[in-house]
Parts: C-alpha cells; structure tokens; sequence
C-alpha cells in the first residue's frame, strides 16, 4: 500500500565542500524516518552560494550525496527561490526544512532575508544551521551569527554546553540549541585482526588541512617528517590525504598546497599523496594522524589509533588545543618509537564520537524538534543581532550580499534565479582560476618581496 504521508522538501545552502557535506548529511539525518519508506517521499534540492569556494563538480561528487537538484546562486538569487517556493498550493506548498551550511556572516544575512521574504506567510520552514566540525575559535562572534535560526544543531555534548551558555550569556534564548552530532560518523570499526580486512602494508595517514598550519615553513617541516616516518619505517606505508586538488579551494585558504611543497621534497616510494573520499581512506587506515582535522573525530569514532600532533606547539591558532584531555596529543618523535595513543573514553562520550551505539540515537531529538515545530504556527525569524543591537556591524554584513538593513535585496542585485549561460560559466571559472592562482602563486611572492 503506497505511503501517504507528504512529500518532504529540503531546501540546502552550503558555500564550500565541507559545508556541503555536513548541510546534505544534515537534512539526511533528520528526515532519516521519511527516508527509510522510500526515497521518493524525500526531495533535497540543493543550493550552492556563489563565491571563492564553490565547490567543484569533483568536490561534490567526492560527498557522495544526492541531490534532486542542484544549482548555484547569490544569497539574493536564493531568498528569491525560497519566495516562489512558498507561492504554490498542494503538494509543492514550499519547503519544509531549510539547512544554512554556511560561515556565520552568510547565516545571519539569510536569517534576515528570509524574515523579511516570509513576513507575511502564515507557514514557513523550518530553518536549520550548525557547525562542520570542531569549534576551537571565535565562537561567541560565530555563534551569535548564527542566532535565529530555529535550531542551531552543535555536534557534542560538550558544544550543545557551550552554545547555550554564550546565548544566556548575552541574554538571548537557548531553546534553538540541539546535541546531536557530526553527520558523516559511521563506517565499520577498526579491527586489525579482522581476517575479512583488506591486505595491504600498515598504513598511516595524515589528515592535512587547508589553513592549518599556515606557513610554508610549518608545512614543509610536516612534508619532511612524513618522509622521515615512511624511510624509518619502509614496512609502512604513508598516505598525505589531501582535501583538494590545485586550483580548487574549500572552506579556508591555502597558499602554500602540499602538492606544490612535495614536487620540492623528495619523498620515499611508501609516502605519496592521495585524494577521494574520507571514508573510504580510513577503511585501510592503522594510524591518523593530523594537527587538528575533523578528520580525527571519524578516526576516533572507529576506534582508529589517532594521534594529534604537538610538534607546533598545543595552541589555539592550531585548533590542536581542543584535543587536550583526549590522550591523542603526540609527537612525530614518539610516533617515529611507535607510540600509539591511547583516548580518553570520557573525553570521547563528551565530543559525541564514541562507538557505543549511541551515535544512533544522536539524531532523535532533532527530528522530534522539527517535527513539533512543522505542526506549530512558528514566529518570525528573529535574530539576535539587528540594527538597533548591533548598527555598527549588522548593516555591513547584509550588505556584503547585497542585502539592505531590511533584509530587502539593494538596488543592482539579481533580480531572479538562473542559470548562467555557457560564455558566462567559462568567464566565471576564470574569474575563479585567477583568482585562485593569485592566493597561491602571487600572494606568496609579494610577500617575500615585502621581507626583503
């Protein structure tokens, strides 16, 4: 007997791969239960926020996430589609989640769009936003941002903690905090011994990042120390997980790429660089090692040996400094003897990654929130950061997306959703190359003439 529960419709903005990732894994999440009746009762229509880190078409197909549509947009460009979406009747009556995968100054200027675009609508979405990964800075500014949407999702324990303490903290409501916890955990537990494991040498994997460290010194020092590692150990094989390849960018910068670093370097033949999908890489992984990646956290989660390093120093510039109490702080030097860090299992439980079949239950009561709040006639969107609290930075920030103080669209910006037509996306992803070719090769040279 065919289902006659509605069509759910999710609408995701995201504005890099990572965010992507985590907003599309999101909306998986909480409409898991619609899910499992079949996927036709699940539409997620995504939305990439034009700019320097759209993700490429090999970035998304490195998610691995389906989308029913997916097309790329200015923020003004977006309120517009989410207008039109509400105009219909019937079984296309708009959206019923909106998930905000964006950096906190593109939420709060969404946020206030859509309370302008959904002023008069006796229904609306739900709005949903959160964090990708480990937030180890500006966390009251990124969190204050964020402020106003209906539920703002933190990923552990010890975040949903902090997160409605700095909203108390200011005086603006908590309730939209939830715990849950990152979407993308899962895959099978490490087991070494597991006779059915695929046979390959040990393999340690560092988990590079694309703005920390951020001197190229800091940076060939790893190159270097990875190589160290590979010829100390010719048994074990060394992978450099990369996140993207040349002139792609995500979430942060990278000027100084360790593929350019490593044509410099002369690397063993048991130490190379590789690309793809993270979790298919920790599948073969016996040791993660990284400074600070959230990649540490889906090592954790399968109780891979994982080691943060402290060869940097343990500091907040590094994001290194959240893993103290972990038992995963180490060196290259002990692991060169053949440490293998041991976590903290109460450190674990309070991150939201420990692998004791609660991470299946992680998800429960943001559904159950959703879902009370799509049967409830919800209020306007209203954030805490408005002209009146905050007139000497909310204006700027709506303004970088073309956005009035109002929330209205300014004069001279887009008019309407489209898709741009083929002259347009070659000058487009020129624009992009050289833009990109500037932060990596330029930047880098006016900068040591700068030093002279």
């Amino acid at each position: 007997m065919p289902s006659t529960r509605k069509k759910q419709r999710v609408a995701v903005l995201a504005d890099s791969d990572t965010r992507w990732k985590w907003g599309s894994l999101t909306a998986n999440r909480l409409v898991s239960d619609v899910v499992a009746e079949g996927s036709s009762d699940f539409q997620l229509d995504g939305y990439l926020l034009r700019g320097r880190a759209t993700p490429t078409p090999r970035q998304l197909e490195e998610v691995g996430v389906r989308a029913d549509s997916l097309r790329e947009v200015t923020a003004v460009e977006f309120l517009h589609a989410m207008e039109r979406a509400g105009e219909g009747g019937g079984e296309d009556a708009g959206y019923d989640i909106v998930v905000l995968a964006l950096v906190g100054g593109a939420v709060q200027a969404l946020l206030h769009g859509l309370a302008r675009v959904w002023q008069d609508r006796p229904q609306r979405p739900v709005v949903v936003t959160g964090y990708v990964g480990v937030v180890y800075e500006k966390l009251a500014d990124g969190l204050l941002l964020r402020h106003g949407a209906d539920l703002v999702l933190a990923n552990s324990r010890q975040d949903a903690e902090r997160f409605r303490s700095v909203y108390e903290g200011v005086g603006a409501t908590a309730d939209a905090v939830v715990e849950c916890a990152l979407p993308f955990l899962g895959g099978a537990p490490y087991r070494p011994d597991d006779p059915h494991r695929p046979d390959h040498p040990y393999t340690v994997v560092f988990a590079a990042q694309p703005s920390v460290p951020e001197s190229r010194t800091d940076r060939a020092y790893l190159l270097r120390r990875m190589a160290e590692h590979a010829r100390r150990h010719p048994d074990r094989e060394v992978l450099i997980k990369l996140r993207s390849k040349p002139g792609e960018h995500t979430t942060h910068l990278e000027e100084f790429p360790y593929q350019k670093l490593a044509q410099k370097a002369e690397l063993p033949p048991n130490c190379r660089l590789v690309y793809g999908h993270m979790g298919e890489v920790l599948d073969r992984t016996d040791l993660l090692v990284t400074v600070s990646s959230t990649a540490a956290l889906e090592s954790l989660h399968r109780r891979i040996p994982t080691a943060v390093l402290t060869d940097l120093g343990v500091r907040e510039a590094l994001g290194n400094h959240h893993f103290i109490g972990s038992g995963c702080l180490a060196s290259w030097d002990r692991l060169d003897a053949g440490h293998v860090p041991d976590p903290d299992e109460n450190w674990l439980a309070r991150q939201g990654v420990a692998a004791d079949g609660a991470y299946e239950r992680a998800y429960d009561e943001a559904r159950a929130r959703v879902a009370a709040l799509r049967k409830s006639e919800l209020p306007p969107l209203a954030p805490y950061y408005t002209p009146t609290t905050a007139p000497g930075y909310v204006p700027g920030i709506l303004a970088r997306h073309h956005l009035g103080p109002d929330g209205a669209p300014l004069p001279g910006a887009p008019a309407a959703a489209r898709q741009p037509g083929p002259v347009r996306q070659v000058v487009r992803q020129a624009a992009r190359g050289a833009y990109r070719h500037g932060v990596q090769r330029v930047a880098p040279v006016i900068r040591r003439m700068g030093e002279l």
